[in-house]
């Protein structure tokens, strides 16, 4: 049975229900009336680990120090990038002339028609149109919230959620404060150091049926580790017998390998080969750039087209509710840069840009471990793809490169790829190397 079938009935015979259970508190609040006693139970929430990070390097006056932590594009010398497409879109955008008008609480309607192109491909999207349903969201995470907050609404009781293992951290926090449980799997094998493809057939196999499975549509982050196509044709197929909804992060699509449509390869698969419904959680963070205009979208691929306007009618509640409606200035750069052909065109050239820059900072460091002689086997950085790269050093060496030698990274020595340049890329090298030697 078609996952969103439910939406028909809840909007055609339990709406009051539904909005009076969206509104009701789920904690107490205490009876006293002394004010200094309201939050004595809240408790201290530590700072989220790769912000901390940055702001420690921010305070690090060391003139070597590198930042390998937080996951934003840089050029060849360490600088933020506007895209040259992203540059263009917004003059012509200032010479027709800005406004500061309230979008609609779906958003920017040509922006989500254009994602959704760019995202299923034109042949795709003219036979799915009909059975979509987008909204305009604050960024990926937006998109997450937004298809939590629907998943949530249809399905009761609620789904088991399975996130892979390593994982962008969001995605827990995400999910299980909105009330789902969530279970994580082994995507990663330490010991080869590559995808653990055999326990991913295995959790889907045995996993229970209606439930949500988070995939990242490409550049597996932390790991960098991405299913074959073959693979992912075989995910597709147990997700399908098991009567899981694929609900993919997509926040690196042409940022992966510089191509956009290579890196949709999946999302295209299990919406047009497999007719699976599926969701699709869009970000214009990095691909373009826009990382503080906090561009996105949510989109979903229904069976019917009755579904999909329910569906997209139960989303704009929801933005109502959460947001009222999304702020315009980045989608009308990113609907510019999608909807012009020449800039669409630049705009591809620029993630190509980005992607190669990327691959040879890659293969750069790599080289430098080879020849300075660093411990172990190093394979697996040229394998990895995308922002990130998994170096799978112990805490204690991660430690110590950023006391000893002011290389920031994460604690589970996953790095930005993207902060490597030609100015630091061997320092970083020469680190880990005498660290691993001096361990």
């Amino acid at each position: 049975m078609p996952l969103f079938r439910p939406v028909i009935r809840l909007f055609s015979r339990r709406q009051p229900q539904y909005f009076r259970r969206m509104t009701t508190l789920t904690t107490t609040v205490s009876t006293s009336s002394a004010s200094e006693t309201r939050f004595h139970q809240a408790r201290f929430i530590p700072p989220d680990a790769i912000f901390a990070l940055t702001a420690e390097y921010l305070q690090d006056t060391h003139p070597q120090k590198v930042n390998l932590g937080q996951g934003t594009y840089r050029d060849g010398d360490g600088k933020p990038w506007v895209l040259p497409s992203v540059n263009k879109a917004r003059e012509t955008l200032s010479a027709q002339g800005l406004n500061h008008e309230y979008l609609p609480i779906l958003g920017l309607q040509t922006f989500r028609e254009a994602t959704a192109e760019a995202v299923l491909g034109s042949e795709l999207f003219a036979q799915q149109k009909s059975k979509l349903a987008t909204c305009h969201s604050l960024s990926g995470t937006g998109a997450l919230h937004l298809a939590g907050l629907l998943l949530r609404a249809c399905q009761s009781p609620l789904p088991k959620i399975y996130i892979p293992e390593p994982t962008w951290s969001n995605h827990h926090q995400v999910f299980s404060s909105l009330g789902f449980p969530c279970e994580s799997f082994k995507y990663y094998d330490h010991g080869t150091r590559d995808l653990d493809i055999e326990s991913y057939y295995s959790t889907l196999k045995s996993a229970e049926p209606q439930s949500i499975v988070i995939l990242h549509a490409c550049a597996h982050n932390p790991t960098g580790c991405d299913p074959t196509k073959d693979q992912w044709r075989k995910i597709a197929q147990l997700m399908k017998n098991r009567q899981l909804f694929p609900l993919f992060d997509a926040a690196y699509l042409g940022f992966n390998s510089g191509d956009y449509d290579e890196d949709a390869f999946a999302i295209r698969y299990f919406v047009g080969e497999m007719a699976m419904e599926t969701g699709i959680c869009i970000s214009f963070a990095k691909n373009m750039g826009l990382y503080g205009e906090r561009v996105g979208c949510f989109m979903l691929a229904t069976n019917t087209s009755e579904a999909a306007v329910n569906t997209q009618s139960m989303l704009e509640m929801l933005q109502r509710s959460e947001v009222s409606n999304p702020p315009a200035f980045g989608a009308k750069i990113a609907s510019q840069v999608m909807g012009t052909k020449d800039l669409k065109e630049m705009w591809f050239a620029d993630m190509v840009t980005m992607s190669g820059r990327i691959r040879s900072m890659r293969q750069t460091l790599y080289d430098h471990l080879l020849s300075f002689g660093a411990p172990g086997s190093w394979d697996h950085l040229i394998r990895q793809s995308g922002m990130f790269g998994f170096l799978g050093l112990s805490p204690a060496v991660v430690l110590k490169l950023k006391n000893e030698y002011h290389v920031y990274m994460a604690a589970n020595s996953r790095i930005s790829i993207a902060g490597l340049n030609p100015s630091n890329v061997e320092y970083v090298a020469h680190s880990i190397t005498q660290c691993l030697k001096n361990s």
